[in-house]
């Protein structure tokens, strides 16, 4: 089984010193990709915020996944794109962004959303809410059962969302989650703290 990585997904609020933020995070610990996630903002002006960030985890070879925009996604080259299920088609996204990006599908508690997105090619799927999340309103629970089924079943990535905290994880690495994806357990506090605490657990020290 492949060791579980950590995959940070930017807060909504990703101005000002967040770069710095950024760049503190991914210095204090392994972490496989990043996340940008902004709402209601036009394409130009997530563009341009993307862009700092971009060159931040281009140069610590983190993966940079934009949120629900494949046309944002192409815009700016990133290495992939993270598709809710209203956020359009992984085949469509497949053909504008290439073969190499990263495409990502929240698959909430469902298996057979789970399996339609690995036949349509998707990369990896994401399991989620497992807790209660102050990131985003959840109507889906998930258990970690689900990921121990994906796995035995899978050979595609899965990750765990919703709520997952350096206290609360383990069950969920143990369950056969491959990344764990975390926003307010990072950003909420210190963000290299809480790096280092997911990386003690990861790394299984």
């Amino acid at each position: 089984m492949t060791q579980c990585q950590l995959y940070l997904i930017s807060p909504l609020d990703v101005s000002g010193a967040f770069p710095d933020r950024l760049a503190r995070a991914l210095d204090a610990g392994p972490v496989a990709a990043f996340q940008f996630r902004v709402k209601d903002i036009d394409e130009h002006q997530a563009a341009k915020l993307a862009e700092p960030l971009q060159a931040i985890c281009a140069e610590r070879e983190v993966a940079f996944i934009v949120n629900d925009s494949i046309a944002l996604a192409k815009r700016i080259g990133a290495d992939g794109v993270h598709l809710g299920q209203g956020d359009g088609d992984v085949r469509d996204a497949r053909a504008r962004l290439g073969k190499e990006a990263q495409i990502g599908v929240t698959c909430h508690n469902s298996r057979d959303l789970a399996m339609e997105a690995g036949e349509a090619g998707a990369d990896y799927v994401a399991f989620g809410a497992f807790f209660p999340t102050q990131t985003k309103d959840t109507d889906h629970r998930a258990e970690p059962e689900l990921l121990t089924w994906w796995q035995n079943l899978m050979e595609l990535p899965c990750v765990a969302i919703g709520g997952i905290t350096p206290e609360n994880c383990a069950p969920l690495v143990e369950a056969g989650a491959d990344f764990l994806a975390v926003s307010h357990a990072v950003w909420g506090g210190d963000e290299a703290a809480a790096v280092r605490a997911f990386a003690r657990i990861l790394g299984g020290d």
